[in-house]
C-alpha cells in the first residue's frame, strides 16, 4: 500500500481529502479545521495530477499553505453562514390558532392554554398592549417553544 501511494502521490492526497471530509462530517458537523485540510488536500492532489508538483515534500508544503489559505479566506463567511439568524417559525400548525389566555401576556412573559396544556406566550412585535387573562389571543408565530401572540 505504501508502494502504491509512493507511486501515485495524487491518490494519497485524494484519500486524505476524503478521510478528512468524512471525519469532519461525522464528528464535527462541518465546523472544524479538517474541512480546510480536506480542501487543501484536494487542491494538492489536483496539482499533482496536473503535473505541477513532482516532489512529496513540496506537496506537503503546498498542502499546509493551501489549508491555511483556505481557512483564512473561508473561516469568516462559513461562520456567518452557520450563525445566520433564522426568523420566527411561521410554518407551525399553531399559527392562526385562537387560544385562551391563562396568565397575562406581555413582551416578557405570559401563558395560553391549548389542548389542555399551558404554553409560554409572548406578545409579537406588532403588539404593545398586554393581553389580560381570560381573553383570547391569536398565535402569529412560534419561537422554539414560545408562542408569539397578538390580541384577537
Amino acid at each position: 500500500m505504501i508502494d502504491y501511494f509512493s507511486q501515485h502521490q495524487d491518490y494519497f492526497f485524494y484519500a486524505l481529502a476524503g478521510i478528512c471530509l468524512l471525519i469532519e462530517i461525522a464528528l464535527l458537523g462541518i465546523s472544524g479545521p479538517l474541512l480546510f485540510v480536506a480542501l487543501g488536500s484536494l487542491l494538492t492532489a489536483i496539482c499533482i495530477s496536473l503535473g505541477l508538483v513532482h516532489s512529496f515534500s513540496v506537496a506537503i508544503v503546498l498542502l499546509a499553505g493551501l489549508s491555511v489559505s483556505s481557512a483564512a479566506l473561508l473561516w469568516g463567511p462559513l461562520k456567518k453562514l452557520q450563525n445566520k439568524e433564522v426568523g420566527p417559525e411561521t410554518s407551525s400548525d399553531m399559527v392562526g390558532k385562537v387560544l385562551l389566555v391563562t396568565a397575562r401576556i406581555t413582551q416578557a412573559d405570559g401563558r395560553v392554554s391549548y389542548s389542555g396544556t399551558e404554553w409560554l406566550a409572548r406578545l409579537d412585535s406588532s403588539s404593545s398592549e398586554p393581553i389580560e387573562a381570560e381573553s383570547r389571543a391569536e398565535v402569529t408565530s412560534v419561537d422554539g417553544t414560545i408562542l408569539m401572540v397578538k390580541v384577537v
